[in-house]
């Protein structure tokens, strides 16, 4: 499972849809038509699919793909407006500033009750927007507020009982001595693909360890070591690139193989390709 930013599906970057800074909390949402399970391979082609028919529509007039977030049944969640993007999916412009929309890819007819991974795909992007767009503790349903059967009697039963992990526990959080790991393939994509001067919340990358050993550096200031790869966080790394003895295009803040292994070996975490 894993968030997948708007560019690694086909989206460009940034999200034109009005800033919002902080919401309630969290609707849940399903597709509302008939579904078909699919591999996993085709899940992103049918998230171009629905944002391609969402900028199509001229009586809703969408300006962008109208959830922050959706998830597919094998637990990825694409990113739809993203964190601090005001959603077009909630019935009307005082619902949209209210709450976020999280949208499972789940049908009316077809493939109707959400799996485990799904689940804990919604969950994790309830908890991204928790973390990085200022969402409120509140979790609901479409249907909460608007007169609709969404998101379907299966995935609103889950929503009822605070939309648990499956098996009613949280994420187990690392074991002492567990080292934290980052996603080193992962981690340059994302830093790569959205403006530095905004950057891109992809703290489930490993951009808060990455931070945090800026810090310890002091390279970073704590207070805006905030788990975004932006400007603040591009200046500190290209700084710790010259301390290893990177010059010119080789210290452009975006980490490298073996800098990033040169800060992972003095301040305890892994790294994958």
């Amino acid at each position: 499972m894993a968030i997948i930013p708007r560019s690694q599906w086909g989206a460009p970057a940034t999200s034109p849809a009005a800033y919002i800074g902080s919401t309630r909390g969290i609707k849940v949402h399903y597709l509302g038509t008939e579904y078909t399970s699919r591999p996993h391979a085709e899940c992103a082609a049918y998230v171009r699919q629905i944002r391609a028919s969402h900028l199509a529509n001229k009586a809703e007039n969408y300006v962008d793909i109208a959830y922050n977030f959706l998830v597919c049944e094998h637990g990825d969640a694409f990113e739809g407006r993203g964190a601090h993007h005001r959603t077009g999916a909630n019935g009307n412009q005082a619902l949209n500033l209210q709450d976020y929309a999280v949208c499972a890819l789940l049908g009316s007819k077809g493939f109707t009750k959400p799996t485990d991974a799904m689940l804990n795909g919604i969950r994790d992007a309830i908890e991204f927007l928790r973390e990085h767009g200022r969402a409120g503790s509140w979790i609901g349903g479409h249907r909460d507020g608007y007169a609709t059967s969404c998101p379907g009697d299966a995935l609103y039963d889950w929503v009822k009982r605070g939309a648990p992990r499956p098996g009613g526990a949280p994420k187990p959080p690392p074991t002492a001595g567990q080292k934290p790991v980052v996603d080193l393939s992962k981690l340059v994509a994302a830093a790569k693909a959205d403006p530095p001067k905004r950057g891109t919340p992809v703290s489930y990358y490993g951009v808060k360890t990455v931070e945090s050993a800026l810090v310890a550096e002091g390279l970073l200031s704590r207070d805006v070591a905030d788990g975004h790869f932006g400007t603040a966080t591009i200046a500190a790394y290209a700084a710790w690139q010259r301390r290893c003895g990177y010059k010119g295009a080789d210290a452009d803040g975006i980490p490298g193989a073996e800098s990033l292994k040169k800060l992972a070996a003095k301040r305890g975490f892994t790294i994958t390709p």
